[in-house]
């Protein structure tokens, strides 16, 4: 089935306070009224965690609610039992020329769009039905920034409080706005407010188009006018250009972006404390980086708000013998370009996306967690005696983890300068 044989699917996310609520109403009419067939798909996730879902489904003139009993309580069952079977239904419907499926506020799209992409409904993908044509995001701009650098649970906000959820509330509202293709402004706030609110989308996201409601033209709102290069609800790989759509770097009223790199190890002990720094007055950080106790590893680090967490992202090409074999071009690319007599590909690579703190204080933080000249020269046989507080994931505020056993393993600031080890 081709692409103009499949019918379009479209995320909905946001809409966390009364006007964004609102707005979402707003918008969902005005896309029936653009699209005639489109069926729009709600599944409010209250009582997930009793094992059960209220599903809404509007189309044609009907509104049909009805609760759906899961097997276990969790998001992952109801997009695998419910969600992505029904969009799979209504994608085989010739009465339906388009679903928009409007997420539970606490959802981030992100998880959501890589389910439709890749998890299997009666072992055939649901992109056999449906075109996944992107995400709109709706946020309360007199509410989202304050949200975005945040550390409260989402359940202090009203949102619905997910079984083994971890997240705070800036995870979620950043998640919701940065794998937007569109942002929806909801509510009126004062003059400054909206200007910093901007110049953070302008970077966390800065391909997607943000405006109130009303400015947006039909083909925009129908997503048929996005930008080269736009995401379309498709992750990105780990190891992808952190700068995606080249977002302006310079400050803007305070809002800046702070490129690291750097081609010496970090000091596990010391990057554990200096990541702080990255906790107040960030909205977004991301990035990957490599711990001298972990030569093999490269470590995905991503934090918004007060909440950070710290992940696996494979191995460096270096320590991978079928590595460049797997790797896709634009990762061999990068990897060819920075490559080190010593290090290989290993690179520090963090992109901080600041709103209030102080992007010298963040450069200086993360430069001191960088080994000294003396600690690399100790080698090898001194580095895997460090102590190192990360386990296999780690987030903060800090949880009890089990470290991982120790393995045996430039300088560059976004002003360019570089240090050679």
């Amino acid at each position: 089935m081709t692409d103009g044989d499949r019918t379009e699917l479209v995320l909905l996310a946001g809409g966390t306070t009364g006007a964004a609520a609102h707005e979402a109403e707003r918008l969902i009419e005005r896309l029936r009224a653009l699209q005639p067939g489109t069926a729009v798909l709600h599944h409010d996730l209250r009582d997930v965690a009793d094992g059960v879902v209220h599903r809404r489904l509007r189309h044609a003139g009907t509104d049909e609610a009805v609760p759906v009993e899961l097997r276990h309580g969790c998001v992952s069952c109801t997009l695998r039992e419910d969600v992505l079977p029904l969009l799979r239904h209504l994608g085989q419907r010739p009465d339906v020329r388009r679903i928009v499926l409007h997420l539970d506020p606490v959802l981030e799209p992100e998880q959501v769009c890589w389910a439709v992409l890749h998890v299997l409904v009666d072992g055939a993908p649901v992109t056999d039905a449906v075109d996944l044509r992107g995400v709109i995001g709706v946020l309360d701009v007199d509410r989202w920034l304050a949200d975005a650098t945040d550390d409260v649970e989402p359940a202090e906000r009203g949102l619905t409080a997910l079984p083994h959820d971890d997240r705070t509330i800036a995870q979620v509202a950043v998640g919701q706005a940065e794998f937007a293709d569109l942002v929806v402004l909801a509510g009126e706030t004062e003059p400054w407010l909206r200007t910093r609110t901007s110049a953070v989308l302008a970077r966390l996201t800065p391909l997607a188009q943000h405006a109130p409601l009303d400015r947006f033209e039909a083909a925009e709102l129908l997503l048929e006018a996005l930008p080269t290069g736009a995401r379309r609800g498709r992750p990105d790989p780990l190891h992808a250009a952190l700068l995606r759509g080249q977002p302006p770097l310079g400050p803007d009223g305070g809002v800046q972006v702070v490129v690291f790199t750097a081609r010496r190890p970090f000091h596990p002990e010391r990057l554990h404390s200096a990541v702080d720094v990255l906790l107040t007055g960030v909205v977004r950080t991301r990035g990957r980086l490599w711990l001298v106790t972990r030569p093999d590893t490269c470590l995905w680090l991503e934090s918004a708000g007060g909440g950070l967490r710290v992940g696996h992202a494979g191995e460096w090409l270096v320590a991978d013998p079928d590595g460049w074999e797997h790797a896709d071009p634009e990762r061999r690319a990068a990897a060819a370009l920075r490559w080190h007599p010593r290090w290989g590909d290993r690179v520090q690579e963090l992109s901080v996306l600041v709103v209030d703190a102080d992007p010298d204080d963040v450069r200086a933080a993360l430069g001191a967690a960088l080994l000294t000249d003396d600690e690399l020269a100790a080698g090898p046989a001194a580095w895997r005696h460090y102590p190192d507080p990360f386990g296999d994931h780690h987030a903060d505020p800090c949880e009890q983890t089990t470290p991982e056993p120790h393995h045996s393993t430039d300088n560059r600031t976004d002003n360019r300068t570089e240090e050679q080890p």
